[in-house]
């Protein structure tokens, strides 16, 4: 009873695997990178072997007739919460993983609040929110029209350098978080086919990932075209092709997230035949104590 922990991913998804898989949509970024885990152990492994709180860590929480929740982290990375009783989201947060360093927290509102209560309350540190998502699924495949110029090709060793210094770009556009090696990431995407690119008069314009299918699941992202380049439609041809490319190799599901803050992004995605499923919301944490008075978590209301 009570939540069980473990550094290795096959006792975390022997243990809890099916209950992941039971609602594959809504634990998608489970499920993706676990598999990526245990595909490619050295794309999370080996950054700092010798300090057990930089190595990833799991969990389930177990009542009476079986697993009710689990949680996911990855250093550098928030921690990766399932739905969660309010209460439960608390504990985990001032026992189980006091002390951990922890960036922030990925999950449903009312469980991400208390976490980060939970979290702000013994650490004195300040809790913000970070970007509030919205998962998609793909209902049916539409093509934007028109089409725009251009042809899609899959990206390979020789655009390395173009996708770190594009994705790096897209990761200061959309604020995020420390994402480690993005040269090791792109290639371990790379070992499966899991970028393509869209070219127009013989030059890439843009760029679409896939994540390692599992459980019949895959899930876009992310999506990048460079500022000058926005407004021809090169993200939408990406994105339905790289659609296109997971249900003709076998997905069952393809799943998106969009940052909420994003107009444009979420009516291209709408437009190609996502749709909506649910909403999360990231919380930063930082140990920068805030003036008096500004304790208090703000802008809820997801």
């Amino acid at each position: 009873m009570g939540w069980q922990t473990t550094g290795d991913v096959a006792e975390f998804l022997a243990a809890a695997g099916a209950f992941l898989r039971a609602e594959r949509a809504r634990n998608t970024v489970f499920l993706t990178v676990t598999e990526t885990m245990r595909a490619n152990p050295a794309q999370y492994h080996g950054r700092d072997d010798a300090d057990p709180a930089r190595l990833p860590l799991f969990g389930w929480w177990t009542v009476e007739g079986g697993i009710r929740g689990a949680f996911m982290h990855t250093p550098k990375f928030p921690v990766l919460l399932t739905a969660l009783p309010a209460a439960v989201a608390a504990d985990l947060a001032a026992q189980t993983l006091a002390g951990r360093p922890l960036p922030g927290v990925s999950a449903y509102p009312e469980a991400a609040e208390a976490f980060g209560a939970a979290w702000r309350e013994q650490t004195g540190g300040r809790v913000a929110v970070h970007r509030r998502m919205r998962l998609y699924r793909l209902a049916g495949l539409c093509w934007p029209r028109p089409m725009p110029d251009g042809v899609s090709r899959p990206a390979g060793e020789g655009d390395v350098a173009l996708l770190t210094d594009w994705l790096t770009a897209f990761g200061r556009e959309v604020n995020d978080m420390d994402v480690g090696d993005l040269a090791a990431s792109i290639r371990e995407r790379l070992s499966y086919g899991g970028l393509t690119l869209w070219e127009a008069d013989g030059r890439p314009v843009s760029v679409a990932a896939l994540t390692r299918r599992a459980a019949g699941m895959v899930r876009v992202g992310p999506v990048y075209t460079p500022p000058e380049l926005r407004g021809h439609g090169y993200a939408s041809a990406a994105t339905a092709e790289v659609s296109r490319a997971a249900l003709a190799a076998g997905a069952e599901e393809v799943l998106l997230y969009t940052d909420l803050a994003n107009p444009v992004s979420n009516a291209i995605y709408q437009r190609i035949g996502y749709h909506q499923v649910e909403d999360r919301v990231v919380l930063s944490f930082s140990q920068r104590l805030p003036p008096a008075g500004d304790l208090a978590l703000r802008g809820w209301g997801c």
